[in-house]
């Protein structure tokens, strides 16, 4: 079996990577080495899956120059690569093309393969809106560029599954963290401010969010659950994510406790586009798949502090 994941560099993309090659599978991947985030981390993760023997093309996937570096012959095709997030300093421009264009390339070449089993297109539950708390029926109510951006992409990859282009998925993930983390998401910038004694900045009424927290080991399962599943999951929509809901307080208290720190938090103005509420309905990911998330968010926090710990005193602030 041959697999491509596209931004294999980043955060779940390393992860996955890792995991099928754990399992003898054989994969390839395509990363951009954007500058959304400090691309010094792409490169440590790139550099370890290199020394496992897993090869990484460098590549824009809107340039057709991409695809001439890449094989022909792959079974999976797994799409993470994108614009993340709800950032302001990020442009609309930005989020169509590196979702949505980049994309429709993609599909471009996916027709191409002659050997394909599925397309597995990584979609984000922010695509629900404010209260992510609806099963895959749910009408998709996003609410930011990014939620627009990944929703119109999703359903350009099943249109072509629709046409019977190519057999395809879409899974919806829900607050993914853990060792590995963009250093603007949630925990890595806790454990940042605990660590280095700084100031957290917080949004206004962001301490009472809710949120379906799930350990990047969970997701990873469960992508690699939908791609042994395959013949269940043509055409579906699946929300992969863990059903335990936490407020965004108790992970603040839950790094606290472990690190033995006080945070200070700053006040921010509040995010217009940030979410109120998502809890994962799995029961369709439990039904197709087996996926039942395993990892509390304290025991993840804890592997996350690990890594972050390992990382600063190797390589020095993140």
């Amino acid at each position: 079996m041959k697999v491509l994941i596209t931004g294999i560099a980043g955060f779940i993309g390393s992860h996955m990577a890792e995991y099928l090659h754990q399992k003898n599978i054989e994969v390839d991947g395509v990363d951009n080495f954007n500058d959304y985030y400090d691309v010094k981390l792409k490169r440590f993760n790139a550099e370890i899956l290199n020394k496992q023997g897993i090869k990484i093309i460098e590549g824009n996937l809107c340039d057709k120059s991409t695809y001439k570096m890449l094989d022909k012959d792959y079974h999976f095709i797994i799409h993470f690569a994108a614009q993340p997030g709800i950032s302001e300093t990020s442009s609309f421009e930005s989020y169509l093309n590196n979702n949505l264009i980049a994309t429709q390339k993609l599909v471009e070449f996916t027709k191409l393969q002659k050997q394909l089993v599925q397309f597995i297109n990584i979609s984000t539950s922010s695509v629900y809106g404010k209260f992510a708390t609806k099963n895959e029926e749910a009408k998709p109510e996003p609410t930011s560029y990014y939620g627009v951006t990944k929703l119109a992409a999703e359903q350009l990859v099943l249109a072509e599954a629709r046409k019977q282009h190519f057999n395809a998925c879409s899974l919806r993930l829900y607050s993914v963290y853990g060792p590995r983390e963009r250093p603007d998401k949630l925990y890595t910038k806790l454990i940042s401010a605990a660590v280095n004694d700084t100031k957290f900045p917080l949004f206004e009424g962001s301490k009472s969010h809710k949120r379906s927290f799930t350990y990047v080991g969970d997701i990873v399962n469960g992508i690699y659950l939908a791609l042994k599943n395959y013949k269940k999951t043509n055409l579906e929509i699946i929300n992969i994510g863990n059903f335990q809901q936490e407020t965004t307080e108790s992970g603040i208290l839950f790094v606290e406790k472990n690190l033995k720190k006080h945070i200070s938090l700053e006040a921010k103005s509040p995010r217009k586009s940030d979410q109120q509420e998502t809890i994962a309905d799995i029961s369709k990911a439990r039904q197709l798949l087996g996926y039942a998330p395993k990892t509390h968010l304290n025991e993840g926090i804890k592997k996350q502090i690990t890594w972050f710990n390992k990382m600063t005193s190797t390589h020095g602030k993140l």
